[in-house]
């Protein structure tokens, strides 16, 4: 089985579905929406605003799991627009390192609540 994860850090799940699932190796954490975990709240219409508050809910998860960016092997960007993707894509590398890891960058009709970019992570522990 697994062990879920959660953290006050980063907002509470908003279905039935846990920040993250820690397997023992592998950490799979679910898709982060921009929203602030205090208030549940979108931190701003603005998808660059919102770029920084997902990689900040996708770290705190990461770092509840013992784990960091660095860990990350896969990970998977959606976008309610791929004219976005260039904004998305230079604030996404400002929190990695090389080697990056594998990543999608898909573009959906909708995200939830309206978010402009949604981002899922698989962690691996070395």
């Amino acid at each position: 089985m697994f062990k879920p994860v959660s953290t006050d850090d980063a907002p509470a799940a908003i279905g039935p579905y846990s920040q993250a699932v820690d397997l023992g190796n592998l950490v799979f954490v679910s898709g982060q929406i921009p929203l602030d975990p205090t208030t549940m709240q979108f931190v701003s219409d603005d998808v660059e605003e919102q770029t920084h508050q997902v990689m900040k809910n996708l770290g705190a998860i990461l770092q509840e799991a013992g784990l960091s960016y660095q860990n990350i092997v896969k990970a998977s960007i959606f976008l309610d627009s791929m004219e976005d993707f260039a904004k998305v894509n230079d604030i996404y590398a400002s929190y990695l390192s090389e080697p990056y890891p594998a990543r999608a960058a898909v573009e959906v009709s909708k995200l939830p609540k309206g978010a402009k970019v949604e981002v899922e992570a698989i962690a691996v522990r070395n």
